[in-house]
């Protein structure tokens, strides 16, 4: 079945550009140039990926990402940003984003991005269709269920976003071993371009705001200076 990928840009030339890289990959995609009517596109269903840019008029992408979050199903989230500040990354992230791109990007970029993405969705599916019996994992009160994608920290359940968890889980399956940030963006992002390893950074830091009794002195996901992190052994 070809998927299909929402672009909401208002760029004519970036939008243009994108869609024309997702049609090369086989795909059918679908060009809007507002916030307000690209959200009501992706209302209307059949939408497997969205390509969305910050700033956009009618309605902010932000707030878009937000709506698109807190609709029943999960459709993965790819924000575009003329912006670089690690505010505007978190923000997005924070919103619900999976993964972000900032302009200029090359177009071997946005397909890697595009293809990682539907990998993990496609090993999501695999797991719901039973494809992936992996228990529970439970350790000094936080406890992992990699079926319904559910975190609890002393029994309290803990909102991850679609990478936090994967992140966690990456971690926790490997309890002890050491993982530089290139080798979680190719485990975890399902890509590795350089420059992008502060991408790592991001992610641990709002996982462990999340999970952690004291973010700046990590119990579960911890630094190993000079090389990078590991997951309590």
């Amino acid at each position: 079945m070809t998927r299909t990928v929402l672009i909401i840009e208002d760029n004519p030339g970036i939008g243009e550009l994108v869609r024309m890289q997702v049609s090369d990959l086989g795909m059918k995609a679908v060009l809007m140039d507002r916030g307000d009517t690209g959200l009501g596109r992706f209302r209307e269903g059949g939408i497997d990926l969205v390509i969305l840019d910050l700033m956009l008029p009618g309605l902010d992408g932000l707030s878009v990402c937000r709506e698109i979050r807190s609709s029943p199903g999960y459709v993965p989230v790819l924000m575009l940003t003329a912006k670089s500040t690690e505010l505007d990354r978190v923000l997005g992230l924070e919103m619900g984003a999976d993964d972000y791109l900032t302009k200029p990007f090359s177009v071997a970029e946005l397909s890697a991005r595009i293809k990682a993405l539907f990998r993990r969705v496609d090993a999501l599916s695999a797991r719901g269709a039973g494809g992936d019996e992996a228990g529970e994992i439970e350790v000094d009160g936080l406890r992992i269920d990699p079926v319904r994608r559910r975190v609890f920290v002393q029994s309290e359940e803990v909102e991850l976003t679609a990478r936090e968890f994967d992140l966690l889980w990456h971690f926790a399956s490997h309890r002890g071993r050491v993982f530089s940030r290139a080798q979680l963006l190719d485990a975890v992002w399902g890509y590795n371009h350089e420059g992008y390893e502060h991408t790592v950074n991001t992610h641990i830091n709002r996982l462990r705001n999340k999970i952690e009794t004291d973010p700046a002195d990590p119990h579960y996901v911890q630094t190993v200076w000079g090389v990078g992190y590991r997951f309590m052994d």
